[in-house]
């Protein structure tokens, strides 16, 4: 496999010559902030931004004007939802340990294996994507769970999943998840790590191959980074060679860790530190280091033990991926963003769950905020813009991304203010923030192309896609009892709303509601 086999087709070719798009709003960056241009005017050639502001004074080829709407950058998702969400099925049914989120002991002596096909899993990859564009999200680092995997992702897929990014236009980092453990449950519901170390440390080396062959394929837009797993799952040797290859490659490397009291726990009992601690102890934390979620840290009223985890993690350059929306549906929330903000953190933003909305996520995310510190002062609308935009660009290191002035990559949405459900708009971003959502956009430009129009993506069927996705989704959950705890049927894992009357699958599999 080399580079050349990710040169797939770029589904929009970028216009000829200088484009511009006006509009009432346009997010402008000026002084290493963002600001606010009344009937501004963007122009971009060949991909680049070349002007922001009013009265552009060259030639145009292609002037579009969108009328009542934010012109802004694209948000930049470093924790980027790219498969059949199965987070949503816990929403209501909890301890995740009996409702199939925790490997039982008993799949794990049968052997796990893969619950979906390459081909299923390739068109979760070109479905997911072309959902994160139809929200305004720009640039995409993929995320999925492994609890249907046999153990970690393939080189495979994410050949596939290559190939789909660049078909569609999206802007992506890739890299298969590997780990070199995994959490079980056993019969007493007692949770500990099971460890594989020399399987994950080949998928590591598969990884780093991968990684070498891919990054700046199909023009730029797809981009290499290391994605180990939890960091309960983790043995020390696989974090050390994994930093090293971060480090030699120079790749962003994603590593989710503080994201739960289990996770917490574990760690503790495994090294006798925290997850940061640990993490600093290997030397394995750096500026290419992204960091979902940094909810559950010392000090916080979530873990009653001293320390300075958000202090290590600030020191070491690393940045945190918040993740609002996953985290306020479990009750949990960071101990706030503000605060994070006060100590100097580095922060961007992740969807991680469904809908893959950026907009709800940073409005989830302003409320928690708010409740957490008692106070509405806390954080401002601007504050999770500029997070989803700046922020992510810079954990990236990639100044051209996240932000429109002069130099910077013509990725570029446009939301739309007529929207009847808005209200009355004074502050665009603050109306954003208030009613609206991902699907008030219309036109989303990547690299200076235009990857979707008029909320349509050139050939994507939205409502063929969406039954296609939904028959894979209920393929799944009718294997769920085979990777639960005691193995009950999918009606005693899945709690209803109301009783319900069901004329789809069988009363074995379902057992009584």
């Amino acid at each position: 496999m080399t580079v050349d086999s990710f040169t797939a087709p770029i589904a929009s070719p970028r216009p000829k010559g200088h484009v511009m798009l006006t509009a009432r709003w346009v997010v402008g960056h000026r002084d290493g902030r963002h600001c606010l241009i009344e009937n501004g005017e963007v122009v971009f050639d060949d991909g680049e931004v070349i002007f922001v502001g009013r009265n552009f004074p060259g030639p145009i080829v292609d002037r579009r004007d969108f009328g009542n709407a934010l012109i802004g950058p694209g948000f930049v998702d470093l924790d980027a939802l790219s498969d059949l969400d199965t987070t949503i099925l816990a929403f209501d049914n909890q301890p995740a340990w009996k409702k199939g989120r925790v490997w039982p002991r008993s799949y794990l002596a049968r052997g796990p294996y893969e619950m979906y096909t390459r081909e299923e899993l390739a068109f979760q990859k070109t479905f997911a994507f072309t959902q994160l564009i139809r929200n305004g999200i720009t640039t995409a680092l993929p995320i999925a769970s492994l609890f249907y995997r046999a153990w970690g992702e393939t080189v495979g897929e994410f050949s596939d999943a290559a190939h789909a990014a660049a078909a569609l236009g999206l802007r992506v980092y890739l890299g298969p998840a590997y780990r070199t453990g995994n959490q079980v449950v056993d019969e007493d519901g007692h949770i500990s790590t099971y460890f594989e170390e020399d399987r994950g440390l080949a998928e590591l080396d598969a990884a780093i191959d991968f990684a070498g062959q891919i990054e700046g394929s199909a023009g730029g837009l797809v981009r290499a980074m290391l994605a180990p797993d939890r960091i309960e799952t983790c043995t020390p040797e696989l974090l050390r060679r994994t930093a090293a290859a971060s480090k030699d490659l120079d790749i962003p490397v994603r590593q989710h860790c503080c994201q739960s009291k289990i996770e917490y726990d574990l760690v503790l009992q495994q090294h006798g530190m925290s997850p940061p601690e640990w993490m600093a102890s290997l030397n394995y934390l750096s500026e290419r280091s992204l960091l979902p979620h940094g909810t559950f840290v010392s000090g916080s009223r979530h873990i009653d033990r001293p320390g300075h985890d958000l202090e290590i993690i600030r020191d070491s350059g690393a940045s945190l991926v918040h993740c609002p929306l996953v985290s306020g549906r479990h009750g949990n929330t960071i101990d706030h963003f503000g605060r994070y903000r006060a100590l100097g953190l580095k922060i961007g933003l992740g969807t991680d769950t469904a809908p893959p909305d950026m907009i709800m996520n940073m409005q989830t995310g302003i409320i928690l905020a708010r409740v957490a510190a008692g106070s509405v002062a806390a954080v401002r609308c601007e504050d999770y813009y500029d997070a989803a935009t700046i922020g992510g660009a810079n954990a990236l290191r990639r100044p051209d991304l996240g932000r429109l002035q002069p130099g910077s990559r013509a990725d570029i949405t446009v939301f739309d203010l007529d929207r009847p459900h808005l209200g009355q708009v004074i502050d665009p971003i603050q109306t954003m923030m208030l009613s609206g959502h991902g699907r008030d956009f219309s036109t989303v430009v990547i690299d200076g192309r235009f990857v979707m129009e008029n909320r349509i993506i050139s050939g994507h069927d939205e409502a063929e896609d969406t039954r296609r996705a939904q028959a894979q989704f209920e393929g799944l959950i009718a294997k769920y009892p085979e990777r639960t705890h005691g193995h009950p049927a999918v009606g005693s894992i899945f709690s209803s709303s109301y009783p319900v009357d069901r004329a789809s699958l069988s009363p074995a599999l379902w057992g009584e509601l």
